[in-house]
């Protein structure tokens, strides 16, 4: 039985674990400022963000789709294996959706989203004000359920390395030992 999570797996966890961070507090910083030149280009540098981390999900779901990833804990119940797959299913979901959100919404909103300020991507929809502000609404409240979601995985992993000490958590903890 495979115990740990692969280096590539690894690797893409914490990447995109740290994109987020870093996004998160962007997005929350810039929220607030008076419109100016620098809010402006902290909006360019999260939507940079934003969609650097969508490429990033894109590839870490489909090394998942074609990499078993280990076992959960042999005395892991039937709940609470179905709480850790819908949980998983629920991340990566709302990391899906969120850079999908903030794209429509600069659409709808008339603002381009130029991937580090050189590749034009293309809007998703036309112009409409009224959308574009659901859609803001849609991108916030996605972020606090995405919020919500990473404070439960990092609680539940803690609770089963230093509670259950079923070593969960060290399974995808970098390690040199661990194969591609």
């Amino acid at each position: 039985m495979k115990q740990r999570y692969s280096r590539t797996a690894i690797f893409l966890h914490w990447l995109v674990a740290l994109g987020l961070v870093g996004t998160f507090a962007l997005g929350f910083y810039m929220e607030d400022l008076p419109l100016s030149p620098n809010k402006l280009k902290l909006y360019s540098w999260h939507k940079w963000a934003g969609m650097t981390l969508f490429a990033l999900i894109v590839v870490r779901v489909a090394w998942r789709l074609s990499h078993q990833p280990p076992e959960l804990p042999a005395s892991t119940g039937p709940l609470a294996k179905l709480a850790a797959h819908a949980g998983h299913l629920l991340l990566y979901v709302l990391m899906l959706l969120i850079p999908l959100s903030g794209w429509l919404m600069s659409s709808a909103q008339g603002f381009p989203v130029v991937w580090f300020g050189v590749v034009p991507l293309p809007d998703l929809i036309p112009k409409d004000k009224a959308l574009g502000d659901v859609l803001q609404t849609v991108h916030v409240v996605l972020n606090y359920t995405l919020l919500a979601s990473v404070i439960g995985h990092v609680v539940a992993a803690l609770y089963h390395q230093h509670i259950k000490k079923d070593g969960l958590l060290s399974r995808m903890l970098p390690s040199f030992d661990a194969k591609a």
